[in-house]
């Protein structure tokens, strides 16, 4: 983050300007002051482009919560079921599978 400021807090503080007959010497301060400013640009891209990717993050944490709830629900929904219902589920899935094969097969024979 240095390596883009031009200043650091002790560089602002420790800042003496050349005393000019009628005071500080206004090009110097001008120049200090264009360094400042510089530096509260890139402060303030800096910060929109953290909220940004804070609101990235957070769009995705959303959505990767959703989808571990949704997942954690299949889960324990899976957990639930009663082993004799799945298994009579199951021999009645190869069931339909078996007849569908047999009317698929028959029609082919047909032709």
């Amino acid at each position: 983050m240095s390596g883009r400021l031009n200043l650091d807090p002790q560089a602002i503080v420790d800042k003496e300007f050349d005393i000019d007959f009628k005071g500080y010497n206004p090009e110097e301060v001008d120049n200090m002051l264009d360094l400042v400013i510089q530096d509260y640009q890139t402060y303030q891209q800096m910060i929109k482009d953290l909220n940004q990717k804070i609101t990235e993050l957070e769009r995705t944490s959303a959505t990767l919560r959703a989808k571990l709830i949704e997942v954690e629900g299949k889960q324990r929904a899976n957990q639930d079921v009663d082993p004799i219902q799945a298994s009579a589920s199951n021999i009645d899935i190869l069931k339909r599978l078996s007849r569908l094969e047999r009317q698929v097969f028959d029609e082919k024979n047909r032709q």
